[in-house]
């Protein structure tokens, strides 16, 4: 089993044109799922906003962003960054999950999503936030 650790980072309405220009800065594979594509729409007014999206490329390079909803506070710079695991098993991811979850603020409790057999997100000791995930391959944007 596989693990990667991904910088995730986090906007209002920005993720489409940052993923964007971190693409044509390093290259790489740009995915996009909107909230739409997820069935997730709380908001018809953010139902094209990016809830997941990524640019990978051969060099190495990954990161991830996400547009934060309007109904979430959100400050930029306050909370600009969580840590992503993915993971390619359920067991695995669930296990990284039991041991961040000890004294952790639970933010998404760890159970199956429209959008992965597995996700999770919470607030850990040290007040970082991770988002932990059964990784599903998705069409590159």
């Amino acid at each position: 089993m596989t693990i990667k650790t991904t910088t995730h980072l986090n906007f209002r309405g920005d993720a489409r044109a940052a993923l964007a220009f971190y693409q044509s800065v390093f290259g790489g594979r740009q995915t996009v799922v909107t909230y739409k594509d997820a069935g997730a729409v709380q908001n018809p007014d953010e139902a094209d906003q990016v809830m997941w999206g990524q640019v990978e490329a051969e060099n190495g390079f990954r990161i991830m962003a996400y547009d934060v909803p309007s109904r979430l506070a959100w400050n930029p710079g306050e909370i600009p960054v969580f840590v992503s695991v993915r993971g390619n098993g359920a067991e695995e991811v669930a296990g990284y999950w039991q041991k961040l979850a000890a004294d952790a603020t639970i933010l998404q409790p760890l159970a199956p999503a429209g959008w992965s057999p597995l996700y999770g997100m919470l607030r850990d000791r040290f007040d970082i936030t991770w988002v932990l995930d059964v990784e599903v391959a998705y069409a590159p944007a």
